[in-house]
């Protein structure tokens, strides 16, 4: 069940290409110019950041080819097994996780950290006000919060650690995305009609009833009134 579960989310995150909340997208240019990292040029206390499956990940070098970052993970609730929740945490268990607002602030090596992907270092310190704090202080802070912690995927993420750490504010750029996206959806007309129309289909295909009809009458109602 927990599988179907996961996969299940998955693919409609998927879908719905939650990339789209990143702090940039890369280009074909961008990507050509991509640091393709090498441990032995990092830092203690870069910021690094990977383009995962759905997001944009986040982690704080350490030194000695480790990188502290927050990952939801659902498998801390559900085993005391330290070995087997130290392996790397796949998309099933960071959306799980991400549903029951359990994370840590872990430690991994970089190739685990990266995921195949490559690595941009300290990209953010351009779209940031703040400057960067001194290195080590950065890696310090890091180390400091690492173990169990709340999870929010809007107001506690990977993003908001990074930025506490390196420039002593929590900001999330694609938290500020997403509200962006969602304030376009509620402020155009188009997202009444089409979910008075999807109630209409829903009560026809499904019937008159109070789980079809309330939906039909106030989800376009708010959308109308929030817009």
């Amino acid at each position: 069940m927990l599988d179907f579960v996961g996969l299940l989310l998955e693919k409609v995150f998927f879908y719905l290409n939650l990339k789209l909340f990143s702090t940039s997208a890369p280009s074909a240019e961008a990507d050509k110019n991509a640091n393709y990292y090498e441990v032995s040029s990092l830092k203690r206390g870069d910021l690094l950041e990977v383009p995962r499956t759905l997001f944009i990940h986040f982690g704080i070098y350490l030194g000695d080819n480790k990188v502290a970052h927050m990952m939801p993970d659902i498998l801390p609730v559900i085993t005391d097994d330290k070995e087997l929740i130290q392996k790397v945490v796949t998309n099933k268990r960071l959306l799980m996780g991400v549903l029951t607002k359990v994370a840590s602030i872990r430690v991994d090596t970089v190739e685990d950290f990266a995921y195949g992907a490559s690595i941009l270092v300290n990209e953010m310190d351009e779209l940031f006000n703040n400057k960067p704090l001194p290195n080590e202080d950065v890696a310090q802070r890091a180390e400091k919060l690492i173990g169990p912690t709340p999870y929010s995927l809007l107001w506690n993420n990977c993003e908001h650690f990074v930025t506490y750490c390196r420039y002593g504010s929590t900001v999330s750029f694609q938290t500020d995305k997403f509200c962006e996206t969602i304030k376009m959806i509620i402020r155009d007309n188009r997202s009444v009609i089409a979910t008075a129309l999807f109630g209409l289909v829903s009560m026809f295909c499904l019937g008159m009833g109070p789980s079809t009809a309330l939906p039909t009458i106030f989800v376009p109602f708010f959308l109308w009134m929030a817009g």
